[in-house]
C-alpha cells in the first residue's frame, strides 16, 4: 500500500468522523438531552406569599407519580392558601424512561412564553394518559395550545427553540446542586427537602390535599412564629 494512498484513508477518516460528531451534536441539541445549557432556571411561580414560604416542585410532566400528586396539590393551593405562599414548578424530566417527558417541558415553556406556562401545565398533568406515549406528542401539545388560545405558529417556533431547551437544562442543573436523588416528583418547602411521607396518606401511601395542607400550614406556623414581633 503506497503513502499516497494511506494519505487519502487518513483523510477521509478524519472527515467522516467530524460529520458523525457534527450530526451527534445536532442530535442532542434537537432534543435537548444532554446538551449544554447558556440559560437560567426556570421562575414559574403562583401565588402572592403573604408568609414568606415557597413551595418548589421538580417534576415530570410523564411521570405518573407526578400525575397521582397534581389534583391533590392543586386542591390544596386554594385562592387563599396562594394568598399566603408561593409555589414554583420546576423541570425534571426523567427522559431515560420517559421518552416524551422532554418534549412535554418544551411544550409548557412555550406556552409560558405567551404567559400561560400553568395553564398548559394543567393540560399537560389532565391528559397525560393521551400524549405519554404517543410518538408524536407535538400534535397533541399543538390542540392544547389552540385550546389556550395561543398563536400556534409561535408556539411551534418556541417549542423546538434553544431557549426552550437551555431553561430545562438549566432547571436539571440546578437540581443537581440540591445533592437529592434524581426522582419526581420531589419537593423543597423554604429550601428544606420535604421527604414525600410527609404528604400523604399513611393507611394508602398515596397524596392528598389534606395532608399538603396540613405541612404548608405547619412551615406557615414556623414562619409567623420566628418573625419579630413589632
Amino acid at each position: 500500500m503506497d503513502k499516497r494512498f494511506l494519505s487519502i484513508l487518513a483523510i477521509l477518516v478524519i472527515v467522516f468522523g467530524g460529520i458523525f460528531v457534527v450530526s451527534q451534536r445536532s442530535s442532542n441539541s434537537s432534543s435537548g438531552k444532554g446538551s449544554g445549557s447558556s440559560g437560567q432556571p426556570t421562575t414559574h411561580i403562583e401565588g402572592q406569599n403573604a408568609k414568606n414560604v415557597t413551595l418548589v416542585e421538580y417534576g415530570d410532566y410523564q411521570c405518573p407519580i407526578c400525575g397521582a400528586y397534581y389534583q391533590p396539590l392543586k386542591d390544596a393551593l386554594t385562592p387563599d392558601m396562594l394568598q399566603n405562599i408561593h409555589f414554583q414548578f420546576r423541570n425534571l424530566p426523567l427522559t431515560s424512561i420517559h421518552q416524551n417527558a422532554f418534549a412535554a417541558a418544551r411544550a409548557a415553556e412555550a406556552a409560558g412564553m405567551q404567559g400561560k406556562y400553568f395553564e398548559m401545565h394543567d393540560m399537560l398533568y389532565q391528559n397525560q394518559n393521551s400524549w405519554s406515549e404517543s410518538s408524536s406528542p407535538i400534535d397533541f401539545f399543538t390542540t392544547y395550545a389552540k385550546n389556550l388560545g395561543l398563536n400556534v405558529t409561535q408556539f411551534k417556533s418556541d417549542y423546538s427553540s434553544t431557549k426552550a431547551n437551555d431553561s430545562i437544562n438549566a432547571d436539571q442543573s440546578e437540581f443537581k446542586k440540591t445533592g437529592q436523588q434524581q426522582a419526581t416528583p420531589t419537593f423543597f418547602i423554604n429550601g428544606k427537602y420535604v421527604a414525600n411521607s410527609n404528604l400523604v396518606d399513611p393507611a394508602t401511601g398515596a397524596p392528598t390535599a389534606d395532608k399538603i395542607t396540613q405541612y404548608i400550614n405547619a412551615e406557615i406556623a414556623k414562619q409567623t412564629a420566628s418573625k419579630p414581633k413589632q
